[in-house]
């Protein structure tokens, strides 16, 4: 039986916006090298890849050049580091939420017959039931970032005007469900393609939301508005348009939550723009981190226990992936 083996970088062995610039280059060649059985783990903190020994030869040439990566071999190991990412625990933000979401849909594009997309499966399953059992739970995710920026600009009671969410991806539409608009006249969500967009939303959030083209935002000033960025999908073309609009827009802040900013702060001139790189954001990560970090040692002490007593299943070419229900939220 051929070793199953797992290469990875990540944030804490580079910079956290290198290894972003690296993930976006190797993601495309994501369902190519699914073809020949390796799963490959892109998201904006981590290029990592897993799948047979033979399948892996010479692939740290092909997607980690530059790079000094980590190995692991056998499919508990792997199991472990997998159930841990899942469960928040290597996370910029630890216990954010959206990472299991995220190795889930990179598995997708695998043959579930085969032994890693199975391993992977128990493995999410396992890193989300143990962040439920042990609370580890980011009190500053994404959205409470955004809804504390917001308070921030809008002190004294002030009402604010619009929320303008630039893009309906994952996070977006997690954004937009969590109810970060909720102290505004109006949430906007801006999308290049509306037309299914407002039916697909529907069916996800009871939230009220207004769609627009780029090119329709930005007819007047609304220095009451705030823009979160939420999407790293910007052609040259977007990023035009985006820049002309958002400088009529005259918005009080633009948050932009991509991994490599969509802007540049010469670009809006004199609008304030947070990205997660500056020391506003920053400083929400830290006071999170503080605070789950003594957890980390019981968190993934949990996780290897239950990969321990599934030993059995670990230990056969293709293991059966149990029900284990979600931790609530």
């Amino acid at each position: 039986m051929t070793e199953l083996l797992g290469l990875y970088v990540d944030h804490q062995m580079t910079s956290p916006f290198a290894m972003a610039q690296h993930s976006a280059k190797i993601k495309p060649i994501a369902n190519e090298l699914a073809r020949c059985g390796v799963l490959l783990v892109t998201t904006c903190l981590r290029v990592e890849a897993y799948g047979d020994e033979r399948a892996l030869r010479n692939i740290d040439r092909a997607i980690f050049s530059g790079f000094s990566c980590e190995r692991i071999g056998g499919a508990a190991a792997i199991a472990q580091r997998l159930a841990e990412i899942a469960s928040g625990a290597h996370s910029q933000i630890l216990g954010e939420s959206y990472i299991g979401d995220q190795l889930a849909k990179a598995t997708e594009c695998l043959d579930p017959n085969l032994p890693i997309f199975q391993i992977a499966r128990l493995a999410i399953d396992i890193g989300r039931a143990a962040r439920g059992r042990q609370r580890f739970i980011a009190s500053f995710n994404y959205d409470q970032i955004v809804r504390d920026i917001i308070a921030d600009r809008f002190q004294n009671g002030e009402l604010p005007d619009c929320l303008y969410m630039i893009g309906a991806g994952m996070l977006g539409r997690e954004l937009v469900r969590s109810g970060v608009g909720e102290r505004f006249r109006s949430t906007v969500i801006v999308t290049r393609n509306p037309k299914n967009l407002r039916k697909r939303l529907r069916a996800t959030t009871d939230k009220e939301f207004a769609l627009m083209r780029p090119a329709e935002i930005g007819r007047v000033p609304e220095p009451r508005s705030i823009v979160v960025i939420a999407t790293a999908d910007v052609n040259e073309e977007y990023l035009t348009i985006l820049e002309n609009a958002l400088l009529q827009l005259e918005p009080r802040t633009i948050v932009d939550l991509s991994s490599i900013p969509v802007l540049s702060n010469t670009e809006v001139g004199k609008i304030k723009y947070v990205t997660m790189y500056d020391d506003e954001f920053l400083r929400f990560i830290d006071k999170n981190n503080n605070h789950l970090a003594p957890k980390l040692p019981t968190l993934c002490s949990d996780i290897e226990a239950t990969i321990r007593n599934c030993k059995s299943i670990f230990s056969r070419r293709r293991p059966a992936v149990p029900h284990t229900d979600s931790p609530t939220e």
